[in-house]
């Protein structure tokens, strides 16, 4: 007795159809990318009911001929590939045969389509994958296909079918993919009778952006520009400052095609890394170009997922390209006196004050390395210590060492014997010899810069603007110290932005940790669970300034701590570094190392609620004033701005 048998054709074809076609969405998917590969330039989605009882998908592509519209939706038929070895580098969105195929078997399926140059269209009826009409008709240029009453003949999978508002609004996430991958063509999304949005199709990425995902989200994106080693990444992200609560808004696309990928995640939230607060995501919409033979897109049917030949080099393209667009983003977030008012116009500079603060030289902080020249641009090969060893070129840390102006950057040629006045300041050095670097490279510099073999050069970062005239108004609250510069008053968190300043220098391993021994051994009972978390890495706290030792039962005794945290906050302290370890390897947390840097930072840092010393305001004002501190190391912003005019207007000066 034969058990094994062979299914029916049908019942395969509604088989395959679950793979391809979960839900209303992925037949929106697949009809649009379809239509992509024909070289459509215009293209309308309609739905309705969520497009379980009505999806029509209208393009002026190509065309089809009469044999080849019967032919589409045969089973792997497909005119997008000849052999096996055309899956070596796919270059169409579809290319399985199988979409077409699918949607027919499940639903109701009407086609009108009509090739280039032809004299008459051609007109086509399936039902469950059957054709039972065919013959000539009048239409335009292009294909229509209309989809009624998707998973009518397989109750399983209807029943499991969300409400129309969910099914609506994942069919709005597919044509909202759809019409980001090509801002040269011209999406229009109609939904239950009215539009929900069209693109323009003018091939600009950002007016695809304003259309598609509104006028908030993309005035706060900043454009990213990056090329090397066979691969270009552009496109725009979110300001930390404008992060969401999830990764909903990241769109990545690669050589044109939607991409779900883990590691592009990682690459672009790795570049927010100590900007962003803990639980928020940056959005994104970024295209990636690399060759063809470099990535699979043959992995799942619904081809959402791809692989990488080189995943190390597509992760530093992303990551580098998005670093370098965070470095130009300088624009502190506007204090808003009235959500009503229109944004002011920019208001011209204001006359430079009677008590100005002198302004300061441009300067970089010094690091380890060497400095060469290399095709017309200099190239910084940074050496790094081991952590926590001193440099014979940095003092211990201090409270106060850690308030000093950064000092001048080493140049390529030999300094003079004796510096000029700081009023007879030097004349500048032309431009080939000494032009500021961007840290984004130009389209022609040579690919290796961007993503070179360890030992990894780096590109020297460019130095900071000049700082405009400012006054330091004062202190207001205990927390905030007010800052009048340019026609504008800016708000600083005097706790958050030295904190940052803080974290950086340790971070940067620029100066020796350097501990304070206690007379007397502090006692603390952080808990059972918690003592032997901390014993667990007293390596880890040994570089950071702590000792501490095993005093029996649920107690530690502490012996040193880092410089400048009170030692009555010892307790508190190791409840927070215990909290920051668990918390490493939670996503979205800084990562252990980093956790503990901040907390120390953040114990060491001018406290806000106390009145501060109005000599520790000048170097944090300067540092937030440059643009070098612009978040705390958790992602909180450090200041605030509010433009003169808007107090005029609120005042009936204007």
């Amino acid at each position: 007795m034969n058990v094994i048998k062979k299914l029916p054709p049908h019942v395969a074809d509604m088989i395959a159809a679950g793979e391809v076609v979960e839900r209303p969405g992925s037949a929106v998917k697949e009809l649009m990318e379809n239509a992509i590969d024909a070289g459509a330039t215009s293209l309308t989605v309609e739905i309705e009911r969520g497009g379980a009882s009505y999806i029509r998908v209208t393009d002026d592509g190509c065309g089809m001929s009469p044999e080849d519209a019967e032919n589409a939706f045969l089973r792997h038929a497909t005119s997008k590939l000849r052999d096996e070895f055309g899956l070596e580098a796919i270059r169409t969105l579809g290319f399985r045969g199988e979409a077409l195929a699918a949607i027919s078997a499940v639903s109701d399926v009407e086609l009108l389509t009509r090739e280039k140059g032809s004299a008459e269209g051609f007109a086509l009826s399936l039902r469950a994958g059957e054709i039972v009409e065919s013959g000539p008709a009048g239409c335009p240029e292009g294909t229509t296909i209309i989809v009624r009453s998707l998973f009518y003949n397989t109750p399983a999978r209807l029943k499991f079918m969300k409400k129309d508002a969910a099914e609506a609004a994942f069919v709005g996430n597919v044509v909202t993919r759809c019409a980001l991958s090509h801002p040269e063509i011209s999406v229009r999304y109609i939904r239950d009778g009215a539009e929900e949005f069209r693109t323009p199709g003018d091939g600009e990425e950002r007016g695809a952006v304003y259309a598609v995902l509104g006028r908030d989200f993309a005035k706060n994106m900043l454009p990213v520009d990056g090329s090397g080693d066979g691969c270009r990444v552009r496109g725009f992200v979110t300001t930390p400052a404008s992060a969401r609560g999830n990764r909903g808004s990241q769109y990545f696309f690669v050589n044109g095609r939607w991409v779900k990928s883990a590691l592009l995640q990682a690459a672009l939230e790795q570049a927010y890394k100590n900007s962003l607060f803990t639980g928020r995501f940056p959005g994104c919409v970024l295209y990636l170009e690399l060759r063809f033979n470099e990535v699979d897109v043959n992995v799942h049917p619904a081809k959402t997922e791809v692989k990488f030949l080189s995943e190390r080099k597509v992760f530093d393209a992303v990551h580098l390209a998005v670093k370098a667009a965070l470095s130009h983003e300088n624009e502190a977030p506007e204090l808003h006196l009235s959500r009503e008012e229109k944004a002011p116009a920019p208001a011209a500079p204001a006359a430079a004050p009677a008590r100005e603060t002198p302004l300061p030289k441009t300067t970089l902080p010094i690091r380890q390395g060497s400095f060469t020249r290399e095709d017309g641009r200099v190239i910084f090969r940074q050496e790094t210590p081991a952590y926590g060893e001193r440099r014979p070129d940095r003092p211990p840390i201090t409270h106060h060492a850690l308030l000093l102006d950064p000092v001048d950057p080493p140049h390529l040629t030999d300094p003079p014997a004796a510096g000029p006045a700081p009023e007879e300041a030097a004349p500048a050095a032309p431009a080939e010899e000494a032009a500021p670097l961007s840290p984004a490279p130009e389209p022609s510099a040579p690919e290796k810069e961007l993503w070179p073999e360890d030992p990894a050069p780096t590109l020297l970062p460019e130095p900071p603007a000049a700082l405009p005239p400012y006054r330091i108004v004062g202190e207001c609250f205990t927390e905030y110290i007010l800052v009048e510069s340019g026609g504008e008053l800016t708000f600083i968190d005097k706790h958050a932005a030295h904190e940052r300043m803080l974290f950086d220098r340790l971070k940067a391993r620029e100066y020796e940790t350097m501990s304070q021994v206690l007379l007397l051994p502090a006692i603390v009972e952080p808990g059972r669970e918690e003592k032997a978390l901390l014993l667990e890495n007293k390596a880890l706290l040994d570089e950071l300034g702590f000792e501490i030792e095993d005093f029996g039962g649920d107690a530690l005794a502490v012996r040193r701590l880092p410089a400048d945290v009170d030692a009555e906050e010892t307790e508190a302290l190791l409840q927070e570094l215990c909290e920051d370890i668990r918390s490493g390897a939670r996503p979205g947390s800084l990562g252990v190392k980093d956790e503990l840097l901040a907390t120390v930072a953040c114990k060491a840092a001018i406290k806000a609620g106390r009145a501060s010393d109005p000599a520790e305001w000048k170097p944090v004002v300067e540092a937030v004033l440059s643009g070098k501190v612009k978040y705390c190391p958790h992602g909180r912003p450090v200041t605030m701005r509010l433009a003169k005019s808007k107090l005029d207007r609120n005042f009936k000066r204007t």
